[in-house]
C-alpha cells in the first residue's frame, strides 16, 4: 500500500502504516474499530455476518496513524457471497502491517477460532496480535481463563511446530465501555514501520460515501428482525443529489436506494404492516445518515427481490459483490 501525504514536518519516530482486524462473525471488531477511530466508520449489529466491505478507519494521534481495514468474519462459506467475502479478507491480509485477531471473552474458543488461526499461520512475517473482545460481559476469573486460553490457542497453531512464534501479544479489551482502547491501540502502533502519516489530519475514513450511505441503511434494516430473516438484505445507493429550489442555509439531500432480499416473505419482513417496518428502518437510518454528512436528508427507499442474491454470480455482481 503506497504513501498517500507526505507532510513536511514529521515527527521523529512517527508511525503508519495499516492493520487488519479480523474474527469470526460477530466477534467484535467494527464495534472496536469504531471506538478506536472516535466515530463511527463500521456499521454494528447483534447479527452476525454484518461487515460485508473493508472499511478503513483511520486513528490519528501525535505520533502515530494507523489505518483500520475491517473485514468481514472469516468463516466456513456455505456460499458464492460467503466465499467472496472469505477471499476478500485473504486479500486485505496479504498487505497489512499486522493483524489483530478479534475473540469474545464470553465465548469459549470453538472451530471457528481454530480455522481463522490456522488461516494466519499462514502469513509467516506479518505479526498477529489476539485482542480478547467484550471484556466487559464476563467476570474478572472469566477474563483470566480466556486469556491463558487465546494464548493456548496461539502456541499451538502460530507457535514453532509452524514455523511461528504464537500471537505476538494478547491485548483484553471492551469497545462498548471504553476500557484499554488505548491499550490495543499502542500494542498496534508498536508494529507499525516508521513514516510519515498515510492520509490528512481529520479524515476518518477512505470509504466512498455512496458505501457508507448504503452500510448506514442496512444497518437500520438489521436491527430488531426475526430470526427468520436471514442476512439477505443488501443496498445499493441509486441517486444522491441536493434537493433543487432550497435555500442555501436549508440545504435538502435527496437520497433514492434499494433494499434487496432474495424472497418475498422477507421482503414482507422488511415493509413491515401498512410500511411501518420500512418507515422505521428509513428514520433510523436518515438520523445516522445526516449526522455523517452533516447535512439534512430526505431518503426515498424501495424494497426489491432479487432471487436467491447470494448464490447468483450475475447478481452479486451488480449488487457491488
Amino acid at each position: 500500500m503506497s504513501t498517500l501525504v507526505d507532510p513536511q514536518g514529521t515527527p521523529e519516530g512517527y508511525r503508519s502504516g495499516f492493520v487488519s482486524l479480523v474474527g469470526r462473525p460477530n466477534a467484535g471488531k467494527s464495534t472496536l474499530t469504531n471506538a478506536l477511530v472516535g466515530e463511527k466508520v463500521a456499521i454494528t449489529s447483534s447479527k452476525p455476518q454484518t461487515t460485508r466491505h473493508t472499511i478503513r478507519g483511520i486513528v490519528h494521534r501525535e505520533d502515530v496513524q494507523l489505518v483500520l481495514v475491517d473485514t468481514p468474519g472469516l468463516h466456513r462459506p456455505r456460499t458464492l457471497l460467503g466465499q467472496r467475502l472469505n477471499d476478500l479478507v485473504a486479500e486485505t491480509l496479504g498487505e497489512v502491517d499486522a493483524v489483530g485477531m478479534c475473540i469474545p471473552a464470553d465465548e469459549s474458543i470453538g472451530p471457528g477460532d481454530r480455522f481463522i488461526a490456522q488461516q494466519l499461520s499462514y502469513l509467516r512475517r506479518t505479526p498477529v496480535i489476539a485482542v480478547v473482545t467484550k471484556t466487559d460481559k464476563v467476570s474478572s476469573e472469566r477474563l483470566m481463563e480466556q486469556l491463558l486460553a487465546v494464548t493456548a490457542l496461539g502456541d499451538e497453531v502460530l507457535g514453532p511446530e509452524n514455523g511461528g512464534e504464537g500471537f505476538a501479544a494478547v491485548v483484553p479489551v471492551s469497545a462498548v465501555a471504553g476500557r484499554q482502547v488505548d491499550d490495543v491501540l499502542q500494542v498496534l502502533a508498536q508494529r507499525l514501520p516508521v513514516g510519515p502519516p498515510l492520509y490528512p489530519e481529520g479524515e476518518l475514513t477512505d470509504e466512498p460515501e455512496a458505501v457508507m450511505v448504503a452500510e448506514l441503511i442496512r444497518e437500520a434494516a438489521l436491527e430488531g428482525v426475526r430470526d427468520e430473516l436471514p442476512h439477505s438484505v443488501a443496498v445499493v445507493v441509486e441517486e444522491m443529489v441536493p434537493r433543487q429550489g432550497r435555500p442555501q442555509e436549508r440545504p435538502l439531500l435527496d437520497i433514492y436506494a434499494n433494499l434487496f432480499v432474495e424472497r418475498e416473505s422477507q421482503k414482507g419482513i422488511i415493509i413491515g404492516r401498512g410500511g411501518s417496518r420500512l418507515r422505521q428502518i428509513g428514520s433510523q437510518a436518515r438520523e445516522g445518515i445526516s449526522a455523517m454528512l452533516a447535512t439534512p436528508v430526505h431518503l426515498d427507499l424501495r424494497v426489491k427481490v432479487a432471487k436467491e442474491w447470494q448464490r447468483d454470480p450475475k447478481q452479486l455482481g451488480r449488487l457491488g459483490f
